[in-house]
């Protein structure tokens, strides 16, 4: 594990197996709301209503940390404190090879989505309770029942699943031929196929999901979402020096203009 202090954030690299140490998931499953996934890596913001929480977590993280390279614990821990408001970010250290995690998607109907693990996995639950959590009605260790009732729910999920890494696993989602179907029967203009074999709708699910629609969006929801995501993430609008963010804005600006280009019909 290695620990460094910068201005912005607490930086903490360390292997897999610390990060399943007891303590460490005490801390990660408090934060769930305020977590964000990264690639090998999730970012922890301050809560308020944590306070204590998170202190707990610095002072057992300083012992750890200085039983392993023998100086005094007190002396770091009082170090770290002064950073106790900065976000706190962990990181793997060494690349392992991804474990795969199957998560089977069931629609009830258009209303109702059944998330289910095959064995627990506290962090692919985890991320996805942190990207869905105002619309999980119920949930176990393996499962989540989701409100997709409203198409900013459906919007949600598709952004949701849309991301098949997690940590150091690889999440792969299963579906029967009619999940889509149930889930969309609003839409019944849209062709839908068997989506477990046809290519061409798997990217049609992926152009929705850029553009931020739910599938089968009208005309006129696909052009308004285009033009407002093109006026945040255009290059021409980018006031950062970091060289990451300005690569990051303009292939999304990209990948919006494929979207759109592949969804509009034009008369």
């Amino acid at each position: 594990m290695n620990i460094v202090l910068r201005n912005n954030l607490i930086l903490i690299t360390t292997q897999f197996k610390t990060l399943n140490a007891q303590w460490m998931r005490d801390f990660l499953n408090h934060h769930t709301r305020g977590m964000l996934f990264l690639a090998k890596a999730v970012l922890v913001f301050k809560n308020e209503s944590l306070k204590e929480e998170r202190e707990t977590f610095l002072r057992e993280l300083s012992e750890y940390y200085a039983s392993k390279h023998d100086f005094s614990h007190e002396f770091f821990l009082r170090s770290m404190l002064k950073y106790s408001t900065q976000p706190i970010k962990i990181e793997l250290n060494k690349l392992q090879e991804a474990e795969v995690v199957k998560v089977n998607l069931y629609a009830y109907d258009k209303n109702t989505v059944l998330i289910t693990l095959k064995h627990p996995n506290s962090w692919v639950l985890n991320y996805l309770r942190s990207q869905l959590e105002v619309y999980v009605e119920k949930g176990t260790d393996i499962s989540l029942v989701i409100d997709v009732s409203d198409y900013k729910a459906k919007s949600r999920l598709e952004r949701a699943l849309n991301k098949r890494h997690i940590l150091h696993y690889q999440v792969q989602y299963t579906f029967d031929n009619h999940f889509v179907s149930r889930l969309y029967s609003d839409f019944a203009s849209f062709s839908f196929g068997d989506l477990c074999k046809r290519q061409d709708n798997n990217e049609k699910i992926h152009h929705y999901t850029v553009l931020e629609c739910p599938i089968g969006a009208s005309q006129d929801a696909l052009k308004k979402s285009y033009k407002k995501l093109t006026k945040v993430y255009h290059p021409d609008k980018i006031f950062h020096e970091n060289p990451h963010m300005i690569k990051h804005y303009t292939q999304k600006f990209q990948l919006l203009q494929e979207a759109y280009t592949a969804l509009r019909i034009v008369s």
